[in-house]
């Protein structure tokens, strides 16, 4: 079907509210570091200076990556940009959890952390399937998902009371 100038692409509201869901899985991976990273500076006795650059990882690395993965979504797609970035952050944060280093953890931050870069390959996503003046609010409601990082500080304080940063970390990779 031919996309008009003037109304949204076959699909667009799939594509948008898919892409807000997997936004806000990825904006509660995103932030997971804020939360477990009192349990792990515990657990691994860090300085104030180490837990300051672990908690910050993840959001360097988010903010970095936008403009690589906004050119990957461009040119691969942003399903398959979407995808292949879910994965490593799950991966990453799996791997977060059995950890046994400081250095592992921060490697594991930097790979959490595309999650956070997993915003510019959403906007390219649904943008394209709504035609200018239709845009703003289809990219509001795909910005709806950083509602992820408040799912996040409200439920990872409890999980990591009942299992521990590693367990509550495995949830988050699970879900």
């Amino acid at each position: 079907m031919t996309t008009s100038v003037t109304e949204p692409a076959a699909g667009a509201g799939r594509a948008v509210w898919v892409s807000t869901a997997a936004s806000a899985a990825c904006f509660a991976v995103w932030t997971l570091f804020a939360i477990l990273g009192l349990g792990i500076q515990e657990e691994f006795h860090l300085s104030s200076t180490q837990f300051g650059l672990l908690v910050g990882t993840p959001i360097l690395t988010g903010a970095l990556s936008r403009g690589a993965l906004g050119i990957l979504s461009d040119r691969y797609g942003g399903r398959r940009t979407f995808l292949i970035v879910m994965l490593l952050a799950t991966a990453s944060t799996l791997l977060m959890s059995f950890a046994g280093s400081y250095f592992r953890l921060l490697l594991a931050a930097m790979g959490v952390g595309l999650a956070g870069g997993s915003f510019a390959v959403g906007v390219s996503y649904a943008s394209r399937f709504f035609p200018t003046r239709r845009q703003g609010a289809a990219l509001g409601v795909f910005s709806a998902g950083s509602v992820g990082a408040v799912i996040t500080e409200f439920l990872a304080p409890t999980a990591m009371l009942a299992l521990g940063w590693r367990g509550a970390a495995q949830i988050w990779a699970a879900g």
